[in-house]
């Protein structure tokens, strides 16, 4: 069953210390490694190296992995924000994921510094941040959880990262014309699912087919 409103549904299958929202900096603290780091997991661009290396030039230890219990989903209207979209035909959403029991995902995993958090928040604020357990491909757990953008929902959006603020909501969406950032009914936005794809070709091949 999947939840569409993309709070974590802990299943039979999946239990409830593998998955934990994280809602600001001192809940990013409890998934930090012994050694100071927090693991990212990867499922759209981030699947590459190279770009993730963009967002964390400092990255380390990049490698495949596996998700149980989510799946991808394209709802997010941020392309829109970055002037890459194209509304009139709704061509505008990127990928998230949300919880999906009896799915799993391949993603990549990599380890940030603690440092570098504060600006992944900024740049994801439309998104859940979920600590999440997840696998070697042969299924061996992570020692330690990993960091995850997950579907949010616009009530919460408002309520906790505007603070209930209209202005606030202004300068992060309202002056885009946007008055609802997840959305069902719209489509990959273009340039950014050719970048996806491209990522995932230059990179790695697992099964010689490519689905977002």
């Amino acid at each position: 069953m999947c939840s569409s409103d993309s709070r974590p549904n802990i299943s039979a299958n999946k239990p409830a210390e593998e998955v934990k929202e994280l809602h600001d900096e001192l809940d990013f603290e409890t998934v930090v490694s012994p050694n100071g780091l927090i693991t990212i997991c990867g499922f759209g661009s981030l699947l590459s190296e190279r770009s993730a290396r963009i967002t964390f030039p400092d990255l380390i230890n990049f490698r495949v992995a596996r998700l149980n219990g989510f799946r991808r989903v394209l709802a997010d209207l941020a392309p829109v924000r970055r002037g890459v979209a194209r509304p009139e035909t709704k061509e505008v959403s990127s990928l998230s994921v949300e919880p999906c029991e009896g799915e799993s995902l391949i993603v990549t995993a990599f380890e940030v510094k603690i440092s570098e958090i504060p600006s992944f928040i900024e740049r994801g604020i439309e998104f859940r941040f979920l600590a999440v357990l997840a696998e070697t491909l042969d299924g061996k757990p992570f020692d330690n959880p990993a960091l995850l953008c997950a579907r949010y929902s616009d009530e919460e959006f408002f309520q906790i990262r505007c603070k209930g603020s209209k202005d606030i909501y202004f300068q992060l969406c309202g002056q885009y014309n946007i008055d609802k950032i997840w959305q069902d009914d719209i489509l990959p936005c273009c340039p950014y699912l050719r970048h996806c794809y491209m990522t995932f070709e230059h990179s790695w091949n697992l099964n010689g087919k490519v689905t977002v």
